[in-house]
């Protein structure tokens, strides 16, 4: 909830994030799910992570490996896959996708590292690594890797230059 106030610029107090934040509501319910399918209990992890989309629009898959810190702004159309991870201090924008390309099984779905700002309606397809302290431009596509500390725009995204470090 701190990185909230601290990243959110909308969010103001505790208890407006813990009220009125459907992104930090998302993430502490994925969480739940996440330990849930840890523990064994599949179908009831599987449940919650389906009313999470049902009420919130973010469909984010129990197996997803997620850090701490992770800021999801308004998260409207937000999609993370089965094989996705996310690492440390992420700011994820709205109608962001963390999917497969539909072509290959197993491991399938973007590792993206920490302190990462993917902006709206960006798009990353496939097992690709996207490095610390990177950013995606909004409504990027995504098909390769992304060096750490670099912005990427386009469609496909192309490398644009450095990024400016999070802290």
């Amino acid at each position: 909830m701190e990185t909230y106030l601290q990243r959110d610029f909308a969010s103001q107090d505790y208890v407006g994030v813990l009220m009125h934040s459907r992104g930090f509501q998302a993430a502490v319910a994925y969480r739940m799910a996440h330990v849930l399918l840890k523990e064994g209990h599949s179908f009831t992890a599987k449940w919650l992570s389906c009313r999470i989309a049902d009420v919130y629009a973010i469909d984010i898959h129990p197996a997803a490996e997620i850090g701490s810190g992770l800021v999801i702004d308004h998260g409207q159309g937000l999609v993370i896959g089965e094989t996705a991870s996310i690492g440390d201090n992420v700011f994820l924008f709205h109608n962001v996708t963390l999917g497969g390309t539909g072509r290959v099984g197993g491991d399938r779905h973007p590792k993206v590292g920490s302190n990462v700002v993917i902006g709206a309606g960006a798009t990353l397809l496939g097992n690709i690594k996207v490095g610390d302290h990177a950013v995606i431009a909004a409504g990027a596509v995504v098909l390769k890797d992304v060096p750490p500390g670099s912005t990427v725009a386009g469609i496909p995204a192309k490398l644009k230059g450095k990024a400016n470090k999070i802290q």
